[in-house]
């Protein structure tokens, strides 16, 4: 699995990969938070609660504006995970998948610990961030994937008859790998899903959602990206009916004014497959990420995860400057995100020079124990 070497980075490379990092993490928070409030709610709910238009803003959840659940958290900790990968490799230990375990057995471990346990020094510098010790209504799926040592595989996966959205809505930072082969991008992200939602659907929409990503990191426009993902899914057993949501999500376009009706249409019962041919829709029909978030959130559906899938591609195709700065500065953990999306980009751009055969930084490992 090969990754991008620091010396092809230009800066304004470097500055422009930096921004669609930011924009994909801080885009799929924002978007998690704005739909947090109305997950329990259907659209009538919805409507009777903050009035005819829907939410067009965030609301109070968990006591304040802009609390995350736990697609954020866990979408922190694919990222922790993936930057422990690559910082392990220089051992020779390179199985990614297990590096992505071991990340989100950290997560399971904010959802029954009070805060951090300092004793733990491979732990690392996110599994000491305070506000992520807390419980936001994970599914039971989550709960049984990470609640012990064993790891679901492709062969024998967590959960196997679980559809639901959760491992779509951890998986943009798989897209972010960049400098990866997209059918390498699809299977990390597969066989990741694996680990809480077992079932093909789950663990293919998780896929597809990784290399659309992907291809928006690197430049494309969303409807290539979306071509690309079909492309890929082809190949793959079981691959129908997510390829038929994102197929019906690009027709849908077509299909004149966009609607919460056509949004829940798309989205289905809430499965995977359904809210990503949801969030795909409106990122695409979107008149600007605003509008494409409250979009996503104004349906009977799971409005944190469709929020959260709109928002990762519309920060991935458009970069951290398009998001909606209002909705930035309420946004709870924005310092911990950027913090942890810069260091993405440093690793993925500069790795050799922090932890290379030619040196290492000893504050690097600090941060990212190879343990």
């Amino acid at each position: 699995m090969g990754t991008t070497s620091g010396a092809v980075w230009g800066r304004a490379e470097q500055q422009d990969f930096r921004s669609r990092v930011r924009g994909t993490l801080l885009g799929a928070a924002v978007g998690d938070a704005l739909g947090a409030p109305a997950d329990p709610l259907s659209l009538e709910e919805i409507r009777a609660a903050y009035g005819p238009e829907g939410l067009l803003d965030l609301a109070f959840g968990q006591g304040r504006r802009g609390t995350v659940t736990h697609h954020t958290q866990l979408t922190l900790f694919t990222v922790d995970g993936l930057i422990r990968a690559q910082v392990r490799r220089d051992t020779g230990a390179w199985h990614p998948p297990t590096d992505l375990h071991r990340a989100y057995r950290r997560w399971a471990a904010t959802q029954r610990d009070w805060g951090p346990d300092e004793r733990r020094k491979d732990d690392g510098w996110l599994a000491r961030e305070e506000w992520l010790y807390a419980r936001r209504e994970p599914s039971r799926a989550l709960l049984i994937g990470f609640g012990d040592e064993a790891m679901g595989t492709l062969e024998t996966p967590k959960n196997p008859g679980e559809l639901g959205p959760e491992a779509v809505a951890r998986s943009a930072p798989f897209g972010l790998l960049v400098g990866w082969e997209p059918q390498l991008v699809a299977q990390l992200a597969v066989e990741c899903a694996a680990q809480s939602h077992g079932h093909s659907i789950a663990c293919l929409s998780a896929g597809a959602y990784a290399v659309i990503v992907h291809a928006l990191a690197r430049g494309e426009s969303l409807d290539g990206a979306v071509q690309r993902a079909l492309s890929l899914l082809s190949a793959r057993p079981g691959h129908q009916p997510v390829s038929d949501g994102l197929q019906h999500a690009l027709g849908a376009v077509r299909q004149g004014i966009p609607s919460p009706t056509r949004v829940e249409e798309l989205a289905g019962d809430g499965t995977a497959d359904g809210l990503l041919a949801a969030s795909v829709y409106c990122a695409l029909v979107g008149e600007d990420v605003r509008h494409g978030l409250c979009l996503a959130v104004n349906q009977s559906g799971p409005s944190a995860a469709a929020g959260a899938l709109t928002g990762g591609l519309l920060g991935a195709l458009h970069g951290e400057t398009a998001l909606p700065p209002a909705w930035l500065t309420e946004l709870e953990g924005r310092p911990t995100i950027l913090e942890l999306a810069d260091d993405f980009a440093m690793e993925m751009t500069q790795g050799p020079a922090l932890h290379g055969p030619a040196g290492s930084s000893p504050g690097w490992l600090a941060r990212y124990p190879r343990a």
